[in-house]
């Protein structure tokens, strides 16, 4: 391990249309769009930008499967703009990049999205080579929309956890995310993984169907019940930590104890554009400090940190800034108990 370095991450590779709207309308109603912008979407591609953006070090290199179009040959431009190794992002043959509708809300920067799986939907195990790979962590999300690597497996549950274990037995750290279906499909998608994660790192939503445990009433966090769901985590298999982010903060639960940090206050109003990409900026950040080998509590710092730099731009990753600044912003507004 100590030759191993940077960060290859697979999974979705999604095209992000955001378009600003001015109200949220009922069924047949109208809302009025004010602006439409093209950004990146989904973890692998959101990731490996904000990482770059915050001043990575180390290599970063992309894997997965995008379109023979105009979609596709932008998400491969942009990775060349920022540093990351293309090789392993193959193009099919048979479908479109994937994009998401991303519907936001000016006055808020609440967002709905429409998502289209388009090639992702073909990522399988055989598009991931591990055998010459020099990375030190291997990062794959979402769990729940990549309908290959979502199916079933014979030796190992699911298709994802095949992928995951033969990322480990090469030499590498593993990690994880999902994306927040409104579904009962957790437990069987994700469980199987865990076996195979060094870091798991989700919402308290996705926790919360992983687990069946009730992390928030209403807009109450009930600390004894995510508590509780990230132990069931841990104890399903992660190697060393589970890591959960929310609005108010992130904590971190491992077999060397449980560390938590609040989240930057944000003014009210006239700082947040949108909320698109957050919890992958979190995600960034905390995987930018273990790569780095700090501490669990300067994961979680950089992890807010960077969320709440992301929080500034309506695109997944346009408000991301060398890590210095976002650090600055938890100094400027400081951070919730």
């Amino acid at each position: 391990m100590s030759n191993r370095n940077g960060i290859l991450a697979g999974g979705n590779w999604i095209v992000d249309a955001v378009k600003m709207i001015d109200v949220w309308p009922q069924q047949d109603a109208l809302a009025n769009i004010s602006a439409t912008i093209r950004g990146s979407g989904g973890s692998p591609f959101n990731i490996l930008v904000d990482v770059a953006l915050m001043g990575a070090n180390f290599p970063l290199l992309a894997a997965g499967l995008v379109g023979d179009d105009d979609n596709g040959r932008w998400i491969e431009d942009i990775c060349r703009k920022h540093g990351i190794e293309t090789t392993a992002l193959l193009r099919s043959k048979h479908s479109p990049t994937s994009f998401t509708d991303v519907m936001t809300v000016s006055s808020t920067g609440r967002r709905t999205f429409f998502h289209a799986r388009g090639a992702n939907a073909e990522l399988g195990s055989e598009h991931f080579d591990f055998t010459n790979s020099t990375a030190k962590h291997f990062h794959l999300g979402y769990l729940l929309l990549m309908d290959k690597l979502d199916s079933p497996s014979p030796t190992h549950g699911t298709i994802a956890a095949e992928v995951l274990a033969r990322a480990q037995a090469a030499g590498m750290k593993t990690s994880i995310d999902c994306v927040s279906e409104d579904s009962d499909r957790f437990p069987k998608i994700v469980l199987p993984a865990l076996k195979y994660v060094d870091v798991c790192i989700m919402n308290e939503f996705e926790a919360g169907r992983v687990t069946g445990r009730k992390v928030r009433d209403g807009d109450k966090l009930v600390r004894s019940e995510l508590r509780a769901a990230m132990q069931a985590l841990l104890d399903a298999g992660v190697r060393e930590r589970v890591v959960v982010h929310f609005p108010e903060g992130g904590v971190a639960l491992g077999h060397d104890g449980w560390v938590e940090h609040g989240s930057v206050k944000l003014p009210a109003s006239g700082y947040i554009k949108g909320a698109a990409g957050a919890g992958d900026a979190f995600a960034a950040g905390v995987l930018l400090g273990w790569h780095d080998g700090k501490s669990v509590s300067e994961q979680l710092r950089y992890g807010v940190c960077a969320a709440a730099a992301n929080l500034s731009d309506a695109t997944c990753t346009g408000g991301l800034r060398p890590l210095a600044e976002c650090l600055a912003l938890g100094t400027q507004f400081g951070f919730r108990e």
